[in-house]
């Protein structure tokens, strides 16, 4: 559990990390700290792999499965639900401003890899991590066109 612990810190505290920084980069180039109306074409790519990573969308979700894998399962339950809401409201917030390319893409492939890979497990913490994995794809290509839609299939 401590290494899934640790694990999780350090990926959430990167995803973090690079989300102030694309904010960083706008406000630099901008002078608006409003990260819901980014204008550089740098920051809009690194808030759209940032919040790729904090939703563990492919080609970032390597980490899911494993955190899932080595915690108890109430606490695998929790990350899967409550602690996707956050990254879910900054994707829906800033869905205007964001690389539509390149999070059509990481959708799409999260889609396909993450159903492919949930097929070919045995353990109830793996197929949850794959199957949320594949449902964050679908929401990530929905809330892409449809945002007020994406509400309702979370």
């Amino acid at each position: 559990a401590i290494e899934a612990t640790i694990k999780y810190f350090l990926v959430q505290a990167a995803a973090s990390a690079s989300i102030l920084f694309s904010s960083l980069i706008n406000a630099w180039t901008s002078g608006q700290w409003d990260i819901t109306q980014l204008t550089n074409p740098m920051s809009c790519l690194l808030l759209t792999a940032a919040i790729a990573i904090k939703l563990g969308l492919v080609p970032f979700h390597f980490w899911f499965p494993e955190v899932l894998q080595g915690s108890t399962m109430t606490t695998a339950l929790l990350l899967s639900t409550a602690m996707k809401f956050p990254p879910i409201t900054i994707l829906f917030l800033t869905s205007n401003s964001l690389n539509t390319t390149l999070l059509t893409m990481m959708a799409i492939a999260s889609v396909a890899l993450g159903g492919w890979m949930g097929l070919n497990q045995t353990q109830i913490r793996k197929i949850l991590a794959f199957s949320s994995i594949s449902h964050l794809g679908w929401m990530a290509i929905i809330i892409i066109y449809a945002p007020k839609l994406a509400i309702l299939n979370f």
